[in-house]
């Protein structure tokens, strides 16, 4: 066994009927990591996630959760909290009477100080004693998250958290899951957006039609990724473009392929090397760059690089 993680699987498989669901995947989770699942709809993540949750057995393969072996006759250990399509919450309950409940069930010893610090952790005290029907699907979520919390889990698994979030909300919950990781917990998050993974994940895992096509670092996910296009804004674009044509790596184009020099804003195409020689060369020009971003994120143009092949190939 590996200490280290929290999550290691070799070559699991699920299928429900003639559907496969996960087909010979690996994951490795470390202690104190946010780790991001992405994929199409379909893909496999909420099967990977029932898994881990225990709410189903693999049919083959090998999982180590919280370095303890699970599978058919194997019970799931302790310390595994979280939800998936959505928290379980009962709407005739008050939050604070939902959160007694799953304290209860997890043999929380100080049940009303464990309530009071999960809500207050995800910023809900001044709703505690509302009941649950009311609340906004974003409170919802919230709501899980704390429910989750009760149990002081060692791993932590989520399924779509910033749903329903306003972006206050959203944040809230980013400060409480990087806490968390800070303090060794494993996260794992299934996500369709891209921005709160890159945000938040220090690595990731792609699934597409149940296989992974793609796991690790982030930074390596870019590196691998094909050339990207990028917002170039500058206040002398017609200097910026003459810099730019002459830039080895680097094609000037704009939505629709062809050159593109108005209102201050050049879209280039290149991988993160050619990008370097760009920018200095615009600096020993004297031209100020006031913005250089992806028009697409990095992981959103992996993933959908990556699934688009693994479909091509079914």
């Amino acid at each position: 066994m590996d200490t280290h993680l929290a999550v290691r699987a070799r070559g699991v498989t699920k299928s429900f009927g003639d559907v496969i669901a996960l087909d010979g995947v690996d994951l490795d989770v470390a202690h104190g990591q946010i780790h991001g699942l992405v994929g199409p709809n379909g893909a496999g993540k909420t099967t990977a996630l029932g898994l881990l949750l225990g709410l189903a057995v693999a049919d083959s393969g090998t999982l180590e959760i919280l370095n303890t072996p699970v599978g058919r006759g194997l019970a799931a250990p302790g310390g595994v909290g979280g939800f998936v399509d959505g928290p379980g919450l009962y709407p005739a309950l008050t939050a604070r009477q939902n959160l007694a409940a799953v304290a209860a069930l997890s043999g929380r010893r100080s049940r009303t100080a464990a309530v009071d610090e999960a809500l207050a952790e995800v910023g809900l005290t001044d709703v505690a004693d509302d009941r649950v029907r009311g609340f906004s699907l974003g409170m919802r979520q919230r709501l899980g998250l704390a429910a989750a919390l009760v149990t002081e889990p060692r791993l932590l698994l989520l399924d779509e958290p910033s749903n329903g979030l306003d972006p206050a909300g959203k944040k809230h919950v980013h400060g409480v899951l990087t806490r968390l990781a800070a303090d060794g917990v494993a996260v794992v998050l299934s996500s369709h957006r891209m921005d709160d993974l890159e945000a938040l994940c220090s690595e990731v895992t792609i699934l597409a039609t149940g296989r992974v096509v793609f796991s690790g670092p982030l930074g390596k996910l870019a590196a691998e990724n094909r050339a990207l296009d990028y917002r170039l804004r500058t206040p002398d674009p017609a200097a910026a473009r003459r810099i730019a044509s002459s830039t080895a790596g680097i094609h000037v184009v704009d939505d629709t392929g062809t050159p593109r020099t108005d209102a201050g804003v050049l879209v280039v195409r290149a991988l993160v090397p050619a990008l370097d020689e760009l920018v200095a060369g615009l600096v020993n020009a004297g031209v100020a760059v006031r913005e250089l971003a992806p028009v697409v994120s990095p992981l959103e143009a992996a993933f959908l690089a990556l699934t688009e092949q693994q479909e091509a190939a079914r």
